[in-house]
């Protein structure tokens, strides 16, 4: 299976693995429980000693903080919360230092409630173009008393908010994807494009490496606004092949060229990766075309299910898919929306959709030994495919999703809208251990933090995991610095002809590397060649042959 990945010339992008960091949960510099600008700086050679070659970081922009940042009231500032605009200097004067890049995550879909443009829309009259700037419309029905269309959250609840005008009557509706206190922005106004392209360049002249871009399959929304499912009141009914008239409109497409053409103009291959939710991968495809994004995470890969079929399927395909246009195909098991994949695997076709989380009450109930062990096998098998791969803070250690949150403890916005009905996504992002034996395991010197970690956190901590051989840390470092020294990112998929057709074993070549996952009940043969890494040790038959146990992964030198 060829891969395009190397032959686009040094664009770092193409083979990076990135590290994303959620700043308010990675490491808190002032002790005030909530992680930091200041605490990430202090952490970033940890970062740089995994191995790993650019850190992203989720939004530390001024913000309300009602759905963690992703509410921005300020894209040119920093929330105090997390520092100053000399704090986030200094950290990517000391990132660059170590050798790795900076990107930041944009989030043009919609601004906080608070921002000052939303603010000046209040209090303009309809048809103003204060109001332009966002997605206001009038009702339907007798006084516009219903919602302009039957769009629904994605946080649960209507898409729509009407506003109480200045003469105190009932007015506009104005539409909010998310939470209520997060409005769309109108991308058909000339001036919101403007106004971004000024904050893309106010960071990029600070020396930001690129932007992973929040919900880069929105933005615009179909002409007409309709109803969606047609003549239904309940979006969850819609078929998942099909595109809602406010996902994958066509026109989003000229915003990222806009995007590309500006961050061109900067030296250093600067990065443009989208969230984009879209289906089926051609057509995810089409947001990395040449002149557009430059990765688009592979959410369809994320959720494959743990299955031979299944795995070569999604490997296949998206490497077919990225490289018909030129792009490198992007590798994902976990991030802050999404169950931790080291507690998903256990779960099968048992685990939720993805934004609604589990917790207490919920009914399927993982297991944490089987979920750590394929977690293992599968981070092993994702880094050693040709591409770009994204890591999420925290599963170097190998930890789980936090379950047992209490109900007053929790922060998601999807909680409150559904009143308790979906627990969110809280649970991935509880603040990481790194001492076994500090206060709050090294998160804050004060021993607070903004969600409470489990007791046992300690037990897979930093400090319990260094230097140990076959722990999950250890398994992270051998598997980048092994990646980089055979540049298997550069390299090409070659399935081994005795497992393509296989249930239970995934196995190919790239470059001199072997790679073979078990993903069946029962041990395999293991082909000859010289062990450079295992996720468990390996198993002997009678004949003195090497086996490969259930839900392992194991990578050989011919």
């Amino acid at each position: 299976m060829t891969n395009p990945h190397g032959s686009h010339g040094p664009e770092w992008w193409r083979t990076a693995v990135i590290y994303q960091v959620y700043p308010r949960s990675f490491a808190d510099g002032d002790g005030d429980g909530v992680g930091d600008l200041r605490g990430i700086t202090a952490r970033l050679p940890a970062i740089a000693e995994l191995g790993v070659d650019a850190v992203w970081l989720s939004p530390f922009f001024r913000s309300p903080q009602r759905d963690a940042g992703y509410d921005v009231s300020d894209y040119c500032d920093v929330d105090p919360i997390f520092g100053t605009l000399e704090d986030f200097d200094h950290l990517l004067e000391r990132a660059h230092s170590l050798g790795l890049r900076v990107i930041a995550d944009m989030v043009p879909n919609h601004t906080s409630s608070d921002h000052p443009w939303f603010i000046e829309a209040l209090a303009a009259p309809p048809g103003s173009p204060e109001r332009e700037r966002y997605m206001f419309h009038e009702g339907r029905g007798r006084d516009g008393h219903r919602p302009p269309n039957n769009w629904q959250s994605v946080f649960g609840g209507p898409a729509w908010e009407r506003v109480t005008e200045a003469d105190g009557k009932p007015g506009q509706w104005y539409l909010h994807m998310f939470d209520v206190s997060q409005p769309d922005l109108n991308w058909e106004n000339p001036w919101v494009r403007e106004r971004f392209r000024e904050i893309l360049r106010f960071w990029l002249d600070r020396g930001i490496d690129g932007f992973r871009v929040d919900v880069a399959h929105g933005l615009i929304k179909k002409p007409g606004l309709p109803d969606f499912p047609p003549h239904r009141t309940d979006a969850a009914e819609a078929h998942p092949r099909e595109d809602p008239p406010y996902w994958a409109q066509p026109g989003v497409h000229d915003i990222w060229r806009e995007w590309h053409e500006l961050v061109a103009e900067y030296p250093g291959d600067r990065v443009l990766c989208a969230e984009a939710w879209v289906e089926p991968l051609p057509k995810l495809a089409l947001w990395v075309r040449p002149d557009e994004m430059h990765q688009a995470f592979n959410f369809d890969y994320m959720f494959t299910e743990w299955s031979a079929k299944g795995q070569r399927r999604i490997i296949t395909d998206s490497i077919e898919a990225f490289g018909a246009v030129g792009a490198p195909s992007t590798w994902v098991l976990s991030n802050h929306d999404v169950i931790r994949h080291a507690t998903r695997l256990a779960l099968g076709h048992d685990a939720p959709p993805q934004g609604e989380g589990i917790g207490p009450a919920s009914k399927v109930k993982p297991d944490p030994v089987l979920g750590l062990r394929r977690a293992r096998a599968a981070t092993a098998l994702m880094l050693a495919l040709p591409g770009s791969a994204y890591l999420y803070q925290g599963e170097e250690l190998g930890l789980p999703e936090v379950i047992d949150i209490p109900d007053a403890d929790r922060h998601d916005p999807t909680w409150f809208r559904t009143k308790g009905e979906k627990y969110g996504r809280d649970g991935c992002r509880v603040p990481i251990p790194w001492e076994a034996e500090a206060p709050a395991c090294g998160f804050s010197a004060s021993g607070r933090s903004w969600l409470p970690q489990p007791a046992d956190w300690g037990r897979l901590a930093r400090d319990r995991q260094e230097g140990v051989e076959g722990s999950t840390l250890e398994l992270y470092r051998t598997a980048l610095r092994l990646r980089k020294e055979h540049r298997l990112g550069e390299g090409d998929v070659e399935w081994l002809p005795e497992h393509e057709r296989s249930r239970s074993v995934v196995a190919f070549r790239n470059g001199p590397v072997t790679v073979v996952t078990n993903l069946g009940k029962r041990a395999v043969a293991v082909p000859e060649g010289r062990v450079l890494l295992a996720t468990v040790g390996l198993g002997r038959r009678d004949d003195g042959a090497r086996t490969l146990p259930s839900d392992a992964t194991v990578w050989l030198e011919r």
